[in-house]
């Protein structure tokens, strides 16, 4: 595998200490713009949420309970897209800090139906308010009407490549 250098220097066509620029048509590319700043987004989401003593999976699945209702772990899979089989980890550490809880499904006792807990309503309100401050730290060269409009180019972009081909 071919490593990507994710510097600052980098990220920004600043020059790095050896005086090298990025060529125009590297810089000119979105799917390498993209990259640079997905690379930015976890980095930041990750330490932000980490401080919090919190991971990007752990407000996955809290949003999702919150939103949709009770849920298998095999849905909540579905609706996150986190694999089956790291859910399991996923809940564990959730139902040890009493954020969700989870019970037999009285219609099938092999499946788990997982819950919100109030602790985690609680819990997911603290990390909308988290998240809702890195993503102005990640955004903030954007006007709030280029942000609006930064996610929605996103969205499209995304909706069109998770279409099935014709």
């Amino acid at each position: 595998m071919i490593g990507v250098m994710t510097s600052r220097a980098e990220a920004t066509d600043m020059p790095d200490d050896g005086g090298i620029k990025t060529p125009e048509r590297l810089r000119r590319r979105a799917s390498r713009l993209l990259s640079f700043v997905a690379a930015q987004s976890d980095r930041l989401m990750t330490e932000g949420l980490a401080k919090a003593d919190a991971r990007r999976w752990h407000y996955a699945v809290l949003a999702s309970l919150q939103e949709y209702g009770p849920a298998s772990q095999a849905a909540l899979s579905r609706r996150t897209g986190i694999y089956r089989s790291d859910m399991v980890g996923v809940l564990n550490e959730l139902a040890e800090r009493g954020f969700v809880e989870r019970a037999s499904d009285p219609e099938d006792r092999r499946r788990n139906v997982v819950t919100i807990t109030a602790q985690g309503r609680r819990q997911l309100r603290q990390l909308d308010k988290l998240l809702d401050d890195l993503h102005d730290d990640l955004l903030a060269p954007l006007l709030p009407a280029e942000r609006d409009q930064f996610v929605e180019l996103l969205s499209r972009i995304l909706e069109h490549h998770r279409q099935p081909a014709p």
